[in-house]
């Protein structure tokens, strides 16, 4: 019976071979790439393994994990760039990153000619709004800047007519307040005199 593997709870045999696939290394799969024409770097397979690009397993050695690949995916993914890459040239996408590296081997004059027209004048575009909303910005930035030293100057003579009513009260409440003093003084004088004539009757 075909489904006693599964009811027993035993795994399932692998199918022969499947294994046997993957059997190319980074340094295998950059080759491969190199000879190709698309050289890479270590990263970029990884990368590629990481976004399932390319059919791979991780294998664990004794100096960390290791990734495997297949021939036939990295056979597949070079036939796709291939297939994509001369559209792109067509529509003048420069690629930064894949021009450093793939140019090494590459006369100057090729590498100069990878730089479009329209390359050139995206930043002049990009650098003039970037300059007309840094304008905008600092022109409001200065408008709120008057507005606050036209509330600072407002505070000043509020805190000047402040200072003007508060002296004033001081000097209308100075003699009120010595007053008390005063008449505490007079009393104290009248009090003792009192305290002599009881102590002599």
């Amino acid at each position: 019976m075909p489904n006693d593997n599964i009811s027993s709870g035993e795994p399932r045999p692998v199918a022969p071979g499947r294994d046997s696939d993957y059997s190319l290394t980074i340094d295998d799969a950059l080759a491969l790439y190199e000879e190709a024409g698309w050289p890479r770097t270590r990263r970029s397979i990884q990368r590629y393994c990481a976004k399932g690009d390319l059919d791979c397993h991780r294998a664990e050695t004794a100096f960390g994990e290791k990734f495997l690949i297949t021939l036939a995916s990295v056979e597949r993914h070079i036939s796709y760039i291939n297939e994509v890459r001369p559209a792109a040239a067509g529509r003048d996408i420069a690629r930064h990153d894949a021009t450093a590296v793939a140019g090494k081997d590459q006369p100057e004059m090729l590498r100069q000619d990878a730089a479009t027209s329209t390359d050139l004048s995206r930043p002049v575009t990009t650098d003039s709004r970037i300059v007309e909303l840094l304008e905008r910005e600092n022109d409001f930035l200065r408008e709120q800047v008057g507005v606050k030293d036209r509330q600072i100057a407002e505070l000043q003579e509020r805190a000047h007519e402040t200072n003007s009513l508060i002296n004033g009260l001081q000097r209308l409440l100075a003699p009120l307040l010595a007053a008390p003093d005063r008449v505490r003084d007079q009393s104290t004088p009248d009090r003792a005199a009192a305290g002599q004539d009881v102590s002599r009757e």
